[in-house]
């Protein structure tokens, strides 16, 4: 996993996910939603993600999200307003 996250950011579990009532599956990144999962891919997601090791997990939801980060992020001050 090393060679995956250089960083070592997944540790700090910065992926959550929420289903809902009519088994929508919301994925979040530092707590803003990022995508939704429906129909075959909201249960491929939660077959792999039952059961998952909190860090493996976080690297199934990084990659369901996909490279969603292109740079053009709103920055504050210079700052990104992400963290990042």
């Amino acid at each position: 996993m090393n060679k995956i996250d250089k960083h070592n950011r997944l540790a700090e579990e910065i992926f959550s996910y929420k289903v809902t009532k009519d088994n929508k599956v919301f994925i979040y990144w530092c707590g803003k939603q990022v995508t939704i999962l429906v129909g075959k891919q909201r249960d491929k997601f939660l077959e792999r993600i039952h059961g998952a090791e909190p860090l493996e997990a976080q690297l199934i939801m990084a990659k369901v999200t996909g490279n969603f980060k292109r740079g053009n992020e709103r920055t504050v001050n210079g700052k990104s307003e992400y963290g990042s």
